[in-house]
């Protein structure tokens, strides 16, 4: 689903040429559930933008459904952005003037989809994450694990090909965060492809593979035992 191969980013001033990325070389499959780690300013947030584009490469590739993104115009890559991606982000990025429903609509809107099957996929998609009875309630009357829940809602309802989790839980206390990550497990459990940027060393031990970075570059990669025994424990 997404080949890197040796992608770089590069900002650059007047005064100082900074490398955020140094030759990134990374495979997703359909299905996988990877998550990345490292310290702050170690690139992994880049790649996420890029892997969204949010954000261009300097240099190398990047392959996503076999298209080149890499030196796309902002024309295309923001429809190949609609067509193919879903944000969860940890601010949860939702409206406060937006009801529930209207915040979970807006993908739909702009993806042109007529109002009367926007009706139906927003009641199925929060009736499928436990928040149909919230639809009418605004941001600022849900919990954290709500919000976050609506946010999912929301990354999810164009049916994304892969879905990009920005520290899922990074506001959250343990209890709704580890809601979160349930979530998270059981949409991976159902086929779907998940990269997560996460500090947290519990968070990534629900994905399958864990990529750890510094100073932009990819140090190790390890598969993480928790999830090799939910696999074995669903095919007992």
């Amino acid at each position: 689903m997404i080949t890197i191969k040796k992608l770089s980013k590069v900002f650059t001033t007047e005064e100082l040429e900074t490398r955020a990325l140094s030759e990134i070389s990374l495979t997703i499959n359909q299905g996988d559930f990877v998550s990345i780690m490292g310290p702050s300013g170690s690139g992994k947030s880049t790649l996420l933008n890029i892997v969204g584009l949010l954000d261009s490469a300097s240099d190398g590739s990047y392959l996503l459904l076999n298209q080149e993104m890499v030196g796309l115009k902002e024309k295309s890559r923001s429809k190949a952005r609609k067509e193919n991606i879903g944000f969860i982000f940890q601010n949860f990025n939702l409206i406060d003037e937006l009801s529930v429903y209207d915040n979970i609509e807006l993908p739909l809107i702009y993806n042109d989809v007529p109002s009367s099957e926007r009706k139906t996929r927003i009641h199925e998609i929060a009736n499928k994450l436990g928040i149909s009875h919230r639809l009418k309630h605004f941001p600022q009357q849900l919990s954290g694990g709500q919000q976050q829940r609506v946010a999912v809602a929301r990354a999810l309802i164009n049916n994304p090909k892969i879905i990009l989790a920005d520290e899922p839980t990074g506001n959250l206390d343990s209890k709704n965060g580890n809601e979160v990550m349930e979530l998270l497990t059981d949409l991976h459990a159902n086929g779907a492809t998940i990269l997560m940027v996460t500090h947290s060393d519990y968070d990534a031990s629900f994905s399958q593979k864990t990529i750890l970075m510094k100073d932009g570059v990819i140090l190790s990669e390890k598969l993480n035992h928790r999830n090799i025994d939910v696999l074995v424990t669903s095919k007992n």
